[in-house]
């Protein structure tokens, strides 16, 4: 039987254009990798129809005609959106299975229970991935939004405000306190937009729109490099298509935000 595979060698995955010029992953009975017995195969929701394995290879893979390693986060605009979103689940899971060998709580060797979860051999402890939450919120002041650049961004582009939940805080009270935190302002409006799985390594972005109310921009210097008020007329490089902060941005230049 064929199924989509997917195929990664450290950060990379296996894709392959067809000569339409569609970028897909390979759909085979077989990678054209060896694997071996230790290696977790690892079983994904359909798509489309379409039985999905994934796999994690110690070797680059032989690349046949068309075939090319790629960066996960690159696929996002070669792949189709249900491939694309099927490989992150697949990177996701292979980082959850290489970093939980051990039971966190008796120290047992930890094996696959289900396709999602794993069970301690010594003491029965079932675990399930970790995800982490972050919110990202769009600012508006007036005409103007507020679009910052943090140390660890990639890239020269300008983002939006974001920060991971904290325990026993609400979303609302996330984007509040990431809002203070991060460039002194208050705000309100506090609105929610949509959210978006983010693979890297095992994220769950929150997208959220906010109104300034007060303050002046104080930048906190360890989180954020610079940053300030844009508008349509002025706006600097912003993050691709991809992410969930240029829908948010697109969204406010379409006046679709509400």
């Amino acid at each position: 039987m064929k199924y989509y595979w997917f195929v990664f060698f450290e950060e990379s995955l296996l894709v392959e254009r067809n000569i339409t010029g569609v970028w897909s992953v390979p759909y085979v009975e077989m990678p054209s990798v060896e694997l071996k017995t230790s290696q977790t195969v690892h079983t994904l929701v359909d798509v489309d129809g379409i039985g999905c394995r994934a796999v994690a290879v110690d070797c680059p893979p032989v690349c046949k005609t068309g075939q090319v390693l790629i960066g996960l986060r690159k696929t996002a605009g070669l792949l189709s959106e249900k491939l694309y979103r099927c490989a992150g689940k697949a990177a996701e899971l292979i980082y959850w299975d290489k970093h939980s060998r051990f039971c966190g709580v008796c120290g047992g060797t930890m094996k696959w229970n289900t396709p999602i979860s794993k069970r301690c051999m010594t003491c029965g402890t079932e675990v399930w991935p970790v995800v982490a939450t972050a919110i990202i919120v769009l600012v508006r002041r007036g005409d103007e939004i507020l679009l910052v650049r943090s140390h660890n961004m990639h890239g020269d582009y300008y983002g939006l405000v974001a920060g991971f939940v904290e325990t026993g805080e609400t979303f609302e009270e996330c984007v509040a306190r990431e809002v203070r935190e991060e460039t002194g302002l208050c705000i309100e409006g506090i609105c929610y937009v949509g959210s978006q799985s983010w693979p890297y390594p095992c994220g769950l972005m929150v997208g959220f729109t906010a109104d300034y109310v007060a303050g002046e921009l104080h930048l906190q210097q360890s989180e954020i490099a610079v940053g300030g008020w844009f508008n349509r007329n002025n706006l600097p490089k912003i993050p691709g298509r991809e992410s969930l902060a240029r829908q948010l941005i697109d969204g406010w230049l379409e006046g679709s935000l509400g």
